[in-house]
Formats: C-alpha cells, sequence, structure tokens
C-alpha cells in the first residue's frame, strides 16, 4: 500500500491523474479529480506509475455508483467513466479534447463546448464481444487478453439486449472456434449478428440457431465471417446487407455532429466541396442536397456502392480509394469535410499534399490525440475557426470532435 494520493485530474483513456511523492505521475483507473485514495498494485517505471483504486479516503461529489454491475464485479473494460455522474463526464471530454490540442499539438485552446447526448444509455448500435476460455463478453480493464461474460450491456440499444440474451440462451449452437461476435442493429431497424470464427471448421448450426431465436421471438440476420473469409449470411437474410460497412455506433448523435460539420461551410450553392473518408456517403447526400457539386473519397469500395445506391445519381462523383492517393485528380474545391478513422490523417496529406487542400476544411475526429498531431502538421497554414464536441459515447472517455480550419 502507498502513501494517499490526490487525484488531480482525468486523462486521456479515462484514467485519473495524481502524483507520487517521488514526483511521478501516477494512473489510477475509476477515480475522479479531487478525491484522495490509497493504491494498490502499484507499477513504476522511469517516468511514471500505474496503480489501482483500494480505498476511497474522499471521494467527489460528482462519484455515483455504477449503473452497470460489470464495470466493478467483472472489471469491465468497455466502459471508463460510469463512476462519474453526467455533467462531470462531459467536462472531463470537454478537458480532453483542449488538453490533447495544448499537450500534444501546442494549440492554446479553451475547453470546447460539447453538445450533449440525449440518452446516456441504451445508445450503441453496435456491440463486439470477444470469445476466450468459453467466456464471451468484453476485455477486463487493462488486461486485454482476459474476458468476463456478459450478461447485459446497459449502453447497448434495447433490441441489442434482447438479441444477446436469446444468442446466450443458445450458445451451444456458436461454432467451436468462436473468435467474436459483433452485434448490430441497422437503420432500418434490423438486428444482425456476425459469428467469426479463428479456425478452419465450417459453422454447421447456423440455420438451427436462427431457427432457436426465431422460436423465442428474436429476429436477426445471422451471418459467419470465417477467418480469412467474408462473411455471408446464414439465417434470416432477405437481401444483401453491407454489414461490414463502418457506421456510426451512436446514429443520431452521428447525424448530429456531421451536420453541424456542413453547417460550418456556410452558403454551398454552386460551390464543389471535396468530402474525403466519405464512408457511405451521407456527408455527400447532405452537401448536395445544399446546392454543392461533390466529390467523394472512400478506401470502402463496398461503402462506396452503398453511397451510389442511395444517391444521388447527379451532382456527386464518387472514387475508391486512398485518400491521398485520389487527392491529386479532384477538381480545385472551395472546401473539404475530412471524417478520418482513429488513426487520424495520412503522413502524405498533412505534409507534401497540405497546399493542395482547399481554403476551408472541416475535419471530424473521434480521437483527440490524433487531431491534435493533424492540426499541429497543418499549422500555421490554418488556423483553428471553430470547435465543437459531440458526446456520442457516454459512459466512456471517448469524444467526437469538429473543427473548422482557415487558411489566414
Amino acid at each position: 500500500m502507498s502513501e494517499p494520493v490526490r487525484i488531480r485530474a482525468i486523462a486521456a483513456g479515462g484514467d485519473g491523474v495524481g502524483t507520487l511523492a517521488d514526483g511521478r505521475t501516477v494512473f489510477v483507473p475509476r477515480t475522479a479529480p479531487g478525491e484522495l485514495v490509497e493504491l494498490t498494485g502499484l507499477r513504476l517505471s522511469r517516468r511514471f506509475a500505474r496503480a489501482r483504486l483500494a480505498r476511497l479516503l474522499e471521494a467527489a461529489p460528482e462519484r455515483v455508483a455504477p449503473r452497470c454491475p460489470h464495470y466493478e464485479k467483472d472489471d469491465c473494460g468497455s466502459c471508463q467513466l460510469q463512476h462519474l455522474d453526467p455533467t462531470a463526464q462531459r467536462t472531463a471530454r470537454r478537458r480532453l479534447v483542449a488538453d490533447a490540442l495544448r499537450r500534444i499539438g501546442h494549440l492554446g485552446e479553451e475547453n470546447p463546448p460539447l453538445e450533449p447526448s440525449d440518452s446516456d444509455w441504451e445508445y450503441r448500435s453496435k456491440l463486439t464481444l470477444a470469445a476466450r476460455g468459453g467466456r464471451i463478453g468484453y476485455h477486463k480493464l487493462g488486461q486485454p487478453g482476459k474476458v468476463f461474460d456478459l450478461e447485459h450491456c446497459p449502453i447497448a440499444r434495447p433490441e441489442l439486449g434482447l438479441l444477446w440474451t436469446a444468442l446466450r440462451a443458445h450458445r451451444r449452437l456458436l461454432p467451436r472456434t468462436l473468435d467474436r461476435i459483433v452485434l448490430r442493429v441497422d437503420r432500418g431497424g434490423t438486428c444482425h449478428a456476425i459469428v467469426r470464427t479463428s479456425g478452419g471448421d465450417a459453422w454447421t448450426r447456423g440455420k438451427e440457431l436462427g431457427g432457436s431465436l426465431e422460436q423465442a421471438g428474436v429476429l436477426a440476420v445471422l451471418w459467419w465471417e470465417p477467418e480469412g473469409g467474408a462473411p455471408r449470411t446464414v439465417s434470416g437474410a432477405r437481401e444483401t446487407y453491407p454489414i461490414t460497412v463502418f457506421e456510426q455506433v451512436h446514429p443520431e448523435m452521428g447525424d448530429r455532429a456531421r451536420a453541424y460539420a456542413v453547417q460550418q461551410l456556410g452558403e454551398l450553392a454552386g460551390r464543389h466541396v471535396w468530402d474525403l473518408y466519405a464512408g457511405i456517403g451521407e456527408t455527400s447526400r447532405a452537401l448536395a442536397a445544399r446546392g454543392a457539386t461533390v466529390e467523394s473519397v472512400e478506401l470502402d469500395a463496398r461503402a462506396v456502392r452503398v453511397s451510389e445506391s442511395q444517391g444521388p445519381d447527379s451532382g456527386v462523383t464518387r472514387h475508391a480509394g486512398r485518400v491521398e492517393a485520389v487527392l491529386p485528380r479532384l477538381k480545385p474545391a472551395a472546401a473539404a469535410i475530412l471524417n478520418p478513422p482513429r488513426t487520424g490523417l495520412a503522413d502524405a496529406i498533412t505534409g507534401p499534399l497540405a497546399p493542395a487542400l482547399p481554403r476551408t476544411l472541416v475535419y471530424l475526429s473521434c480521437d483527440p490525440a490524433t487531431l491534435a498531431r493533424d492540426l499541429s502538421r497543418l499549422a500555421p497554414a490554418y488556423q483553428i475557426r471553430s470547435l465543437r464536441a459531440f458526446d456520442l459515447f457516454p459512459q466512456t472517455a471517448h469524444v467526437e470532435t469538429v473543427a473548422r480550419l482557415e487558411r489566414p
């Protein structure tokens, strides 16, 4: 047992941050700013330390009892901030954005405004569950090799909760080589379960599982994705659905962030705009609806096909490929919206290709660290004109940010 430590902030990833008597920074999960804590399991490195909470000596007024029993009982690593009330969580996420911009990007930004979610629970439209040692669920906090058996996830949409309950009741029908299960509810309200296996054995009981779910009153499309292969339907499919195409896990808040990003471009009629990392084309459709001509770029050819099928047929030119490869072939644009994956922009885009970027950029980011890195690389050619956070991931330390950049 170490000396008591005062927690002063929350770091990226959700851990509380304090200082040991020897001056080293210590990261302590499940703690809150202002709390005085005793530590256990202290692990020292040269410049910092990690520990776990042994006992609360002084609790923060923002601390609440976690709603999910897995959070403490099973040390669930999927959520990081359930021990804080909603207001404290939102304050922490705002600070995470500003801290990253200051610390990584060396950009002197204040905590941005944050648009809260309408619901702090039952919002996720996708769950990814690992299978290890006969257990199916989430990884334990800080232990990626360990999985606990998930009973219920309170941040999941109710439809997914019902599906998971039914699947658990018939888990004997799942393949022996199960690696993970992805549960999704699509925009049309259809539930899907993608069963991924790690071995070469075929999954022969998919139709039987689908029939058992239907008898239980649960309708879902079951998919089997063998190792190294493409997903295929085994039960319940009436038509092909692009199940592996990326979509936001909180669609309603994703729509609000996207609408704000488009609004940041101002009047669009008659202007040419790039939609980079375009996904299935929601942003392209919004830009075209406001009178812009659009060129979109998306690496996933399946997502491009979905965008083509959903239209519009005119006003949008779609390209399949890496943004850094396609960008030199695009027509000059007045503005661009960039919505890259968590890894952020490719080095070429913030480096040699940066002069080809339009005067106005709107950047949607799901990772403050890579956002800060990219904005730092784009400076001083671009200045931040507006910054807003969106609460896409309540109960976690993740946050979506929309930044509007302009050339001076």
